[in-house]
């Protein structure tokens, strides 16, 4: 038996500025669910920055099927701590930070290469 095939780190070009969210007046019901650091940022590249599969694969370093599942994984998390009102952290993984990024913004590239859109408040 071969030996398995080592884990490339996945590209983050962006951390988020806070990691912890949950429901207000209320008391979680249900437990704690953790997204993790690259689950996120497909999350940010598809539904913030209008990116596609394809082009989140390139930025992120990994195949388009890699994506398709941490995109499904991220939102599946997301709508578990919606209804049942669960506290969401955001937090390990398997990935490289862009060396040009920071927590909370991108690493610029995405707009320099005219992919995305950035929001007016940014």
């Amino acid at each position: 038996m071969g030996l398995p095939r080592p884990r490339k780190g996945r590209r983050v070009c962006s951390l988020p500025k806070a990691n912890c969210f949950g429901p207000l007046g209320v008391a979680p019901e249900g437990e704690e669910i953790i997204m993790t650091v690259e689950e996120y940022e497909t999350i940010r590249l598809m539904d913030l920055e209008g990116l596609t599969q394809e082009e989140v694969a390139e930025l992120m370093n990994v195949a388009r099927t890699t994506v398709q599942r941490m995109y499904a994984s991220a939102r599946q998390k997301v709508a578990q701590a919606l209804f049942y009102p669960s506290i969401l952290r955001i937090e390990g993984g398997d990935y490289e930070l862009h060396p040009h990024s920071g927590p909370g913004r991108g690493c610029g590239r995405c707009a320099r290469q005219g992919r995305g859109r950035r929001l007016e408040n940014e």
